[in-house]
């Protein structure tokens, strides 16, 4: 039998709530203006046609809780916990990691794409997955290249390692915190740290299977722009200085290579008037000589911070080797930053070199590397003659960074601007983040407060500075959120959640409660593809409280399946923000994401209907 006797209040919020996911799916306007239509909707709607709770007599639908949202704990524990993963991103932390992971790649590069992914899938159980992904996009792709495989064959699957690793823990993803925060809300009780984690294990096995082993094959090969414009794995062109005792004085290559430099491929050494070409056997470096070399900007960053000398032609010359133009370069600092320029068409630049056109007194910035597409490059980079096209790696102050905005010789590549990290504090913001970690999950502290504190202490002990913790923060996400919340307020206060629980538990007539959850699994993995996981999340959680109540089945175990199901967003680019990410590197297209996503979300409704059954025993 249908449930009847809806109120005005709740057929008009459904009509909100609907007219908003429109808003969300359509994506004509912005999702911060969608988000703040739907509220100030609400509000309108409840001032119209109040509703007051009887117990109280207080206005159920009042302003004051159709706003809490924006100070909701859950969203400042996500706000804070999007920051302290920025800070060990900036500080470096886990870049020794990182490396000591890739370092068997040359032996073993298909061991090591599935370590990757085993790593990613992990780091996600605990830090925001989206840096997560930034950081190994480059190394899957130079892995893919050892393995002589397209990008595109793992750059899904890198997304998908990094969504299954949020079912681990409550700060996996922003949509379990979300989640526990509405639970404790109605119901009073409180999701524990590792509460999902078993099941999210057991989800996370299963999946890993299907994302390292299947996911690759199901995709097709795409054509990749050349050199990936911006991406980081590009190289420039580097003159490095070989100074007395200094970090690669007396060292002896082996097997034609130099253990010491990482990431870095020598064209030539200059040694007095002689040029030596590898292969380098059994050779070793002495002081004074100049090594022409192609190198990353990552491996560039990470030579001036931990053996500065080794880039001291250009950082003294202002220049990649050549002769002083104007004295010393400016030395970084917490204001300095790297950017990418182009050589443009008709430039004034065009058939001079730096020495020539004295670049340092031009910009006020350092040349620290050249990228030229068209050819291998072995000579002395003082020298080398510019073309329209180049690609110059800067460093310099913030200002004559945003200065060359106006240059109509150069063209600022704006993508490329970051700020250097002058200082390192990687093992400081491991410690906060483990005492973070520590806090929350034996319950000292609640994930908010330690969320909040960890990511003060980032700021205060220089990990992360004001400006790159304010960028760190996705405008969207906060209201979204708090959209996501007053929709999910305004269901449980108009009696919407009990219509809908009534009307699906009387469409499934008599069925077991395991067919009942299995049901609301997969009605909310597909509505998770449409919608904003999130939101998705948040909407659900009073649904799937009140179907548990009339079932009566425990209300956390409905929860924790809405955690599970709302993050199945493997399905569509924009149903989860790091398939966003991948979608470029990857060139991948719409069906892309369906042909990989669709036999995923199967086989979670599967898996997790059969944890249902053995772990919950319905």
């Amino acid at each position: 039998m249908i449930a009847a006797d809806p109120s005005i209040q709740m057929w008009i919020t459904f009509a909100v709530i609907a007219f908003g996911m429109v808003l969300y799916a359509i994506d004509r306007i912005s999702m911060e203006l969608s988000s703040l239509a739907i509220i100030v909707a609400l509000l309108i709607v409840f001032q119209i046609f109040p509703i007051t709770d009887p117990a109280s007599g207080d206005q159920a639908g009042s302003v004051k809780a159709l706003i809490a949202g924006f100070a909701d704990p859950a969203l400042m524990a996500i706000l804070s916990l999007l920051v302290m993963g920025q800070a060990l991103v900036v500080s470096g932390a886990l870049d020794e990691p990182v490396r000591r992971l890739v370092g068997p790649a040359t032996s073993s590069p298909r061991l090591v794409l599935f370590s990757v992914l085993a790593i990613v899938l992990l780091f996600s159980g605990f830090l925001n997955n989206t840096p997560v992904v930034a950081i190994f996009i480059p190394i899957l792709n130079a892995l893919a290249g050892k393995m002589n495989m397209n990008p595109s064959r793992v750059m899904i699957p890198l997304s998908y390692a990094a969504i299954l690793g949020g079912n681990l823990t409550l700060i996996g993803s922003s949509a379990n915190l979300l989640v526990a925060s509405s639970y404790a809300h109605i119901t009073g009780e409180n999701l524990g740290f590792f509460t999902i984690f078993l099941p999210g294990l057991m989800l996370g096995v299963v999946g890993f299977i299907y994302v390292a082993f299947i996911a690759p094959h199901l995709l097709t090969d795409r054509a990749t722009m050349s050199s990936q414009f911006g991406g980081s794995s590009k190289q420039f062109l580097v003159q490095l200085e070989v100074t007395y005792g200094g970090a690669l004085e007396g060292l002896k290559a082996t097997s034609g290579l130099f253990p010491g430099l990482t990431d870095v491929t020598i064209r030539c050494i200059r040694r007095d008037d002689e040029v030596l070409l590898p292969p380098f056997h059994d050779m070793s470096l002495l002081a004074g000589d100049t090594l022409v070399a192609a190198a990353t900007r990552q491996s560039l960053t990470q030579m001036m911070l931990k053996s500065p000398e080794l880039l001291s032609g250009a950082w003294h010359t202002g220049g990649v080797g050549g002769a002083s133009d104007s004295g010393e370069g400016p030395l970084p600092g917490r204001e300095s930053m790297m950017a990418e320029v182009m050589i443009a068409p008709a430039s004034r630049l065009q058939g001079r070199t730096l020495e020539q056109v004295g670049f340092r007194s031009l910009t006020n910035c350092v040349v620290l590397g050249i990228q030229r597409r068209s050819r291998m490059i072995r000579s002395h980079t003082a020298q080398l003659v510019l073309e329209p096209g180049d690609v110059l790696l800067l460093i310099g102050s913030r200002n004559d960074i945003h200065a060359l905005r106006g240059n109509r010789d150069l063209l600022l590549l704006e993508w490329s601007a970051s700020d250097f990290p002058a200082e390192r504090n990687s093992g400081v913001a491991i410690a906060i983040f483990a005492t973070t970690i520590a806090l929350a999950a034996f319950g000292i502290l609640p994930i908010a407060v330690a969320a909040m504190g960890g990511a003060l202490a980032m700021i205060g002990s220089s990990c992360i500075n004001i400006r790159q913790a304010s960028r760190a923060i996705d405008q969207k996400i906060i209201m979204i959120i708090a959209a996501a919340l007053a929709m999910g307020h305004a269901m449980a206060v108009t009696g919407g959640a009990n219509f809908i629980a009534d009307n699906v538990i009387a469409l499934l007539g008599d069925a077991s409660a395991l067919v009942v959850i299995s049901g609301f699994f997969l009605l909310v993995a597909i509505l998770t593809n449409v919608l904003s996981n999130n939101a998705t999340a948040v909407l659900f959680t009073p649904i799937a409280i009140s179907v548990a109540q009339r079932i009566g089945v425990e209300p956390e175990v409905f929860v924790i399946a809405l955690i599970f199901a709302s993050k199945c967003s493997f399905a569509t680019p924009f149903g989860y923000q790091t398939n966003l990410l991948v979608m470029g590197p990857g060139h991948y297209r719409f069906l892309d994401f369906v042909r990989a996503g669709l036999p995923l979300t199967v086989i979670m409704w599967l898996t997790f209907t059969a944890i249902a059954a053995f772990y919950y025993g319905f």
